[in-house]
């Protein structure tokens, strides 16, 4: 199976040690967000997870403890923009979180890893010429160290609109001539373009449009062949497998404006001062009138078959 820690929050950036003591303990518990009395309790362990997905914008927190996670197949998605702080406080500058990006290549391999730069959206500070120029310094920067760069242009979700009020849409036209100039641009340093639910329009440029987290992206980071469950796709725009998730919303310190997984900073922060390293919740600790729910878990890895 696999399990997935970075869909709510941004569990290296801001909760390493509570991952490390739950790698060490071998089980999590993750209450339902839509009935937080609902709890799952998932092992963590390599006989039945196979691979373990991190979406981040900042994985230096993880990198001195990366041999708990060597037992795991990985698939590291790490964000990394030139966005100012007016949309993104508290993330890293751009050349530290790149400078982590090559390290974590290092250890998981370049199959294990991708760039995601995202979302692109467009007003009178940040131009398309600044998405142009700020594509191609990253991608200089990065090259070598990944073949995969994920882009997606904003989605103006509730949330988004409460917390980035006044963003606009990317239009159609701009879509397709920045989208074509960076599909241009990462082919030139070895990366190949995956959209993030944007649909096929960008195929005709050179994007891969076929899903950035689909069974044959899991399977080129295990190379292993893997048998999938039947899985009912959350986004109609998206063909993504995401599994299990052990995040909880309104959690992730970063505060960036366009975040579809923070709904308000005070909540957010309320919610933090929950959090304990210790506890085998992200949040808070076991309840009276919890439903615990002990899954099945199975690996997935065709054990007939090896791709490599």
């Amino acid at each position: 199976m696999i399990l997935h820690t970075g869909m709510r929050t941004d569990i290296p950036a801001f909760y390493t040690p509570w991952l490390i003591n739950r790698l060490r303990a071998g089980t999590v518990s993750v209450r339902n967000p839509f009935d937080p009395a609902q709890v799952t309790r998932y092992r963590i362990d390599p006989a039945v997870v196979d691979l373990i997905g991190f979406c981040t914008k900042n994985p230096a927190p993880m990198l001195p403890h990366m041999e708990l996670l060597a037992p795991f197949g990985q698939l590291w998605h790490v964000t990394i923009t030139a966005y100012g702080r007016d949309v993104e406080p508290y993330v890293p500058p751009w050349r530290a979180v790149a400078a982590s990006f090559r390290r974590l290549s290092e250890i998981v391999g370049v199959p294990r890893i991708a760039w995601r730069y995202d979302p692109v959206f467009i007003n009178e500070t940040y131009t398309p010429d600044f998405h142009r120029r700020a594509f191609a310094e990253i991608a200089e920067t990065l090259a070598g160290t990944t073949e995969t760069v994920i882009i997606s242009f904003i989605t103006r979700y509730a949330k988004t609109m409460r917390n980035f009020p006044g963003v606009r849409a990317v239009m159609p036209a701009d879509r397709m001539e920045l989208g074509a100039h960076i599909i241009e641009t990462a082919r030139a340093h070895g990366m190949t373009v995956y959209p993030c639910g944007g649909g096929k329009e960008l195929a005709a440029c050179g994007a891969d449009c076929g899903g950035c987290m689909t069974q044959r992206i899991y399977e080129r980071a295990l190379g292993r062949r893997m048998r999938f469950p039947q899985y009912t796709r959350r986004r109609k725009e998206c063909d993504c497998y995401l599994g299990a998730d052990i995040g909880v919303y309104d959690s992730c310190g970063h505060l960036c404006r366009y975040c579809y997984a923070t709904s308000h900073e005070a909540r957010m922060r309320r919610n933090i001062r929950t959090h304990d390293p210790m506890s085998p919740f992200l949040l808070g600790r076991a309840a009276p009138g919890d439903r615990v729910h002990t899954p099945r878990q199975e690996s997935w890895l065709d054990v007939q078959e090896a791709l490599f």
